[in-house]
Order: structure tokens, then sequence, then C-alpha cells
């Protein structure tokens, strides 16, 4: 009885120290803390249960730009969190002060390694991004047309052999064009995964990048024993998801011994108008030693080019199809375009053609700005800055806030593109506001939205397959509408299209289904 009654003790006294402390850290988090002038609700700045609550729950974005608007342009989101929706402040620290990257991203690690998106420093980062970045260079990318050309038609054909019988989920059949895409100018190899599709037999590494950022949410929200152990769980369709990771890193490691062989027996042909990604890599110098880059951070490297550039396209242009099957206003007008710069439906023109083309150019910027696939925080970390004088100055000042060093900062494109006082009638999706008009002081608020544009990010971490990206919204909606009527089938609706994030946006029914009705040429 003596030693059950000291363990209960001892147990009660245990609950209630821990409970002590998590009053009293909370009192000092809400009224002693330095963040404790900043606007925002006292739960949030009590405790990060509340924003992570909302992470789980998949509407980060939502909820921090609902804080936006009770609040204004700086809010305390966590004990230590700031996020900000202010054009100047956003110029200063992703572009002037560079502030490096939070820890949140290395949830993000690939092949259990560091790549450009989840080096947290900005010197290392702006090496290893010297060494992808001539890739994706506009003119380099025009070489690779052949290789977007290709499997474009082949999906072309596909959806019109389907013949408008029945709806076609389109998160799958995009994501399986754009790792064709990204694999063949990457890697030089042909995967043929939307031939795949066509079979009803997708391939497994079109899967593991589609799982890749449910894994990526679920490890940044859970400890890392967690993690392990979950992963244990002996459901094949859970493990194929957890094992993502492992699967691209086997089919990347396979590119690299190959592209190896090939570049050692002479057969690549070193005067070829168009390199794959991954020949520069495994040539590439560190320009701070001179050393190439080692094998582990050549694999960790393209597949997180594989990742960031598959799903975020995909994601896109399936809202702004379905967008343009509730908008035949819109549709007529770009359809107008397209069958005069498209004479024969079967050929696409030269991307500097499409390019050219004003209605396209303004549904894109207006489909970026309204479904940009990853208008989640970008998270920075304040770091000890010099004043004018010299000394090191306390924090940085944030729009009349001082933040210590550690603060974690952030805006957010969800927000910086809903601001009415830039976008009138920032949910009206119209393309016409990209257009210039006669009026008087158009083209000055013409830039004044593009400034306050980030679908890609922005500063010295914005995203280095822009270019890319921008081409493939390009080509494929050109494609589709040219070729295709859209219709929404009663499945896909507002509801089932609910916007969701996990740092990219997808629709809350994990799906979107369309009919593409061919058009007669």
């Amino acid at each position: 009885m003596f030693s059950v009654a000291i363990i209960y003790n001892f147990t009660v006294t245990a609950v209630l120290l821990i409970v002590a402390y998590a009053v009293l850290k909370g009192f000092y988090n809400i009224f002693l803390h330095p963040l404790s002038a900043i606007p925002g609700p006292w739960y949030a700045a009590a405790s990060n249960f509340w924003l992570t609550t909302h992470v789980v729950r998949l509407e980060q974005c939502k909820i921090v730009h609902q804080l936006f608007e009770k609040y204004g342009p700086v809010v305390r989101v966590g004990p230590n969190k700031v996020f900000f929706n202010d054009l100047a402040s956003t110029r200063g620290v992703y572009s002037v002060h560079k502030f490096d990257k939070s820890e949140y991203y290395k949830s993000l690690l690939t092949n259990n390694n560091d790549h450009a998106m989840t080096t947290l420093d900005h010197a290392p980062h702006a090496i290893i991004r010297k060494g992808y970045a001539p890739h994706y260079a506009s003119a380099n990318l025009a070489k690779f047309q052949p290789d977007i050309h290709e499997p474009m038609v082949e999906l072309v054909n596909n959806v019109r052999n389907i013949g408008g019988k029945s709806p076609i989920e389109c998160l799958t059949l995009f994501r399986n064009l754009m790792v064709d895409v990204i694999v063949s100018t990457s890697y030089g190899y042909r995967l043929h995964a939307v031939k795949k599709w066509a079979s009803d037999n997708e391939d497994p590494l079109s899967t593991a990048i589609s799982d890749f950022p449910k894994r990526g949410i679920i490890r940044s929200v859970v400890p890392s024993w967690a993690w392990n152990l979950v992963c244990r769980i002996p459901l094949v369709r859970w493990r194929q998801l957890c094992d993502s990771d492992k699967i691209m890193a086997e089919f990347v490691s396979e590119r690299v011994y190959q592209a190896r062989t090939e570049m050692n027996s002479g057969a690549l042909d070193g005067n070829a108008d168009s390199v794959p990604l991954l020949h520069r890599l495994l040539t590439y110098r560190y320009s701070s030693t001179g050393q190439t880059m080692p094998e582990n951070d050549i694999i960790s490297e393209a597949m997180g080019h594989m990742i960031a550039g598959s799903d975020t396209t995909s994601i896109s242009v399936s809202y702004f199809l379905w967008e343009m099957s509730r908008r035949p206003d819109i549709t007529a007008k770009l359809q107008a375009e397209l069958d005069e710069a498209m004479p024969n439906a079967h050929a696409i023109p030269d991307i500097s053609v499409l390019q050219s083309l004003p209605y396209l150019n303004a549904f894109i910027k207006e489909g970026l700005r309204v479904y940009s696939a990853a208008p989640s925080p970008l998270e920075r970390v304040v770091p000890q800055i010099p004043s004018k004088t010299g000394a090191v100055n306390a924090g940085f000042d944030l729009m009349g806030f001082e933040l210590p060093p550690g603060t974690v900062v952030a805006t957010q494109a969800w927000s910086m593109h809903r601001n009415p006082a830039i976008f009138p009638s920032p949910d009206t999706f119209s393309p016409e506001r990209w257009l210039e008009t006669d009026q008087p002081g158009s083209v000055e608020h013409l830039a004044r939205m593009q400034q306050n544009m980030m679908p890609f990010g922005t500063g010295s971490r914005v995203c280095g397959g822009q270019n890319l990206a921008q081409v493939m919204l390009k080509v494929l909606m050109a494609a589709m509408v040219r070729n295709f009527d859209i219709l929404a089938p009663s499945e896909t609706n507002e509801r089932s299209m609910e916007i969701k994030d996990s740092f990219v946006i997808f629709p809350s029914a994990m799906e979107c289904k369309l009919i593409f009705r061919p058009r007669s040429s």
C-alpha cells in the first residue's frame, strides 16, 4: 500500500508540475514574450497547437488569410511565428536580407539528404542553384520542345479515343504527362508514363511522386519515432506511400549509373543541342571547392526537381480546366484565339507562338493568381542583422514591430494574390484584368499586380523550374482547349473542388474528373 501511495503521489505531482509549466509558459507567451505586442488570437500566441490543428486539417492558407482580414497585415500565429501580408516587407525578407529558411523544409528531404529546396542557408543554396539554373533558361528549354510535344500529342490522342464518353481524372492524367516530360528532359530517358496511363497501368514512379507530398506533411507533424513506427503498418498501399522516397531514389540511381556509363564510353553526344539536367549535374563543380557534386547530392537534387515539377503543374492545369467548364465566355475567347494560332489542331506550335497569344497568357496569369499550386507560407528565420553603424542589431523591424533573432516569419501567395486593393473582386476569375486598356493608370496598375504575384515563390529562393512550368501550362492549355470542349460531370463541383493545402493545393475530393468532348477540326 505504501509503495502504491508513493507512486500515486509522484504521478499526481508530476501531472501538476506539467500543467503548471504549461500554464506559466502560456502566460509568458501571451503577456511577456517579445512578440506579445503583435496582433493575433491569444490562443495562437500561447501554443503552436492551434496552428498545427489547421495544418493537419489542410486549411492553413485559409485560416491565415482570415487572420489578416481580422487583425491586419501583421499577425502572430504562434509563440515564435509572425506572418505578414505586405509587398515591401516581402521584398525585405526574401530579396534584400535573404533570410534563411526554417526547419519546416527538412520534412521535404529526398533520399534522407538535402537538395536545393531543403537547404536552409542562403549561401550553399546559391552554389547548388548555379548547377541547375542553365538547364531552365528559356533558350535552353526551347531545345527540348520535341520532348514536350511528343507525350503531349500522345495524351491528346488517348483522350480523343475516349471520345468524351466518360469522365477522366485529370490530376493523374496530367501528372503522368509531367513525369514523362521531366524524366525525358532531366535524364534523357523515355518512361512512357502517358502510354501506361492509357492502358490503366500507372508507372510506380508517377505514383511515388504523387505520394511524396502526403508523406512530407505527415512527417512534418509527427516525431521521428512515431513516423518510423507507423511506416511498419502492414498495409500495401500505406507502405507504398511510406516508401515513395525509396522508390524515386532507386529510379534516379539507375539513371545516374546509365548517364555515367554513357559519358565514360563517349556514347553521349557532347555537341547535342539538348543536354539533360542530370548530365549537367554530373559535370558541375562547386565554385567554393572546385569539386564535383557527390552522387548522393545529385540523386537528391534530381529527385527534388522531379517532385516539385510534376504535381504542381498537373494540379494547376486541372483547376484551370475546371474553371473553363464553368465559364463558356472564357472558353469561347480562348478557343477563338487558339483556332487561329493552331489551324492544325494536331500540331502544337512553337512555344514562341504560344507566348505571343494575349488571351492565353492573361488566362494563365489569372489561373496562377487564383490556383497557384503552392500558395502556402514561405517560412524564414530572422537572423542577427547588422545596423548601419556596423553593430549587431537586436532583430528585424517588420512594419513597426521589433522581431528578435530566431523569429519565424512568412508571407503566403494565397493572401498576396487576394488583396482587394491590388486585385479588385479578388474571388472573381477574370483574365481580362491582365489585358491592357486605354484607361488612365492601367499600365501602372498592371505593374502593381505583377509585383504582388508570387505563384513560384519570390526572392533569391524563387522556384528554379518556373520557366518549364510556364511552358507546360501554355502547351497543355493550348492542346486541350484547341482539341476539346470541357465539361464537368455532376460529381465535380464546388464541394469536391474545394481547395485544401499541404504546402501544395489539391481538391478536397483528391481528384478532378472532367469530360473532354472532341471538337471538330
